[in-house]
């Protein structure tokens, strides 16, 4: 039960990013020539750049940064800033601290002749919570102009999810010479506030910022135990993109991102399998795209009300105190505890929904058979498991849930109606 202090000393020169690659340090220059310095580490981890206990389930109770840089270079990081000291040779030392639990991969630097805009944010927790946006110089009135759609994106996610985690500390972005990452309070940007900055998608709104914002809730807040639980943090922050789309540009731009999202599926291995990954092992497109649209699915089967309050209760188990200094409740998750949530909300157990949809790499397919008067359905399903997955069925152009109790079901239809089915997309499946 002893506590010891232990202090490092190490040096040495930091690991650039390979050519195409993501881990590591950026050294780019700004457009008048001005080093514009940052690091991301998620992949390959943080002790590429610092000496870490570097396991998601281990994170820091808190952090201090001392970072020195020459003039006129400053420094935007994790926490908030508690001062700043200029020695007479013209370099600047910035103290940041972190007042909250952080993942180590979530630790970063900015570094760059940075303008600030700043705000104050009205959380739902009835804290003000500071806001820093760093740019370059050049692109300050673009993200003037971009920093109201930001602060409604905190707003959409703090109405589903629950306050910004973070108020103790910050809401901060810096802009980035890489497309963008979830560091926590201090949020990389480079999308060059375009909207098709993502998977050259056009999303209507600015979705690199937004899908980066949700992981300060899914992946900062709540982070998985192991990296075979990634999907955890991505497919939990892709989804939040249909949503936000839903809640302000309506139903049918929802639905037309999740169309997209089902190109990109390659259900080569299980989303949450049972073996230990490693983080490289885990990455694939399916932890994002396939992850949301099982969230997706999710929704369908259980309602709106049970969905989102299993959100809200995903990210706080207990509601958060109104006036209370910051509402981090960070704490690490596996994919058995979201069964047993979404279960317990739900009133109904749902083991069978997340054995085929993230313990299996194939999508179950849907038979649908016609004769006379009498339509069939049929769930084919990997390894034969159980999957009393509904369904909607539109007649000629009625929307009706059919329930497939034992994976299947038989229900009458005029000889000449019009069938269709799931016409809204609701059901993640494999396509004929």
């Amino acid at each position: 039960g002893e506590s010891l202090a232990v202090e490092v000393v190490y040096e040495g020169q930091p690991r650039a990013v390979p050519p195409g690659g993501f881990d590591g340090f950026i050294w780019a220059r700004t457009e008048d020539g001005h080093p514009w310095i940052t690091v991301s580490c998620e992949l390959f981890g943080a002790d590429l750049w610092w000496p870490t206990k570097d396991h998601l389930a281990d994170e820091p109770d808190s952090m201090a940064l001392h970072i020195r840089v020459p003039q006129p270079l400053f420094v935007a990081a994790n926490g908030r800033l508690r001062g700043s000291f200029r020695d007479p040779d013209g370099w600047t030392e910035y103290d940041w601290f972190v007042s909250t639990p952080i993942n180590t991969y979530g630790v970063s630097l900015n570094i760059a002749p940075y303008r600030e805009i700043t705000a104050s944010y009205p959380s739902l927790d009835g804290d003000s919570v500071a806001v820093s946006f760093w740019v370059l110089p050049e692109n300050l009135s673009q993200a003037r102009r971009a920093l109201p759609a930001f602060l409604d994106h905190v707003r959409h996610m703090e109405e589903i999810a629950g306050p910004y985690p973070f108020g103790a500390d910050k809401y901060g972005i810096a802009e980035t010479p890489y497309l963008g990452m979830e560091h926590q309070t201090i949020i990389a940007y480079g999308a060059g506030y375009r909207n098709d900055a993502m998977v050259g998608i056009d999303w209507g709104f600015d979705a690199l910022h937004q899908h980066e914002l949700a992981h300060e809730w899914f992946g900062n807040q709540v982070t998985p135990r192991e990296w075979q639980d990634l999907w955890l943090n991505e497919g939990f922050a892709q989804y939040a993109q249909p949503l936000y789309a839903e809640s302000r540009l309506g139903q049918e731009k929802a639905r037309e991102l999740l169309a997209i999202y089902r190109r990109f599926l390659a259900n080569r291995q299980p989303v949450a399998p049972r073996e230990v990954l490693t983080s490289v092992q885990a990455y694939t497109n399916d932890i994002y795209f396939k992850g949301a649209l099982v969230l997706h699915s999710l929704r369908y089967l259980v309602g709106d009300n049970a969905f989102f309050e299993m959100l809200r209760r995903w990210t706080y188990p207990e509601s958060p105190v109104s006036g209370e200094r910051g509402s981090c409740r960070c704490r690490s998750v596996t994919t058995d505890e979201l069964v047993a949530l979404a279960s317990e909300v739900a009133q109904r157990e749902l083991d069978w929904f997340f054995e085929v949809y993230v313990r299996q790499a194939e999508l179950p397919r849907l038979a649908v058979g016609r004769a006379d008067s009498v339509l069939t359905l049929r769930w084919d399903v990997p390894a034969g498991l159980p999957f009393p997955m509904p369904v909607d069925v539109a007649i000629d152009g009625d929307v009706r849930r059919v329930e497939l109790p034992g994976g299947h079901a038989r229900i009458a239809v005029g000889r000449a109606a019009a069938i269709a089915i799931d016409p809204n997309g609701w059901v993640l499946r494999s396509e004929p």
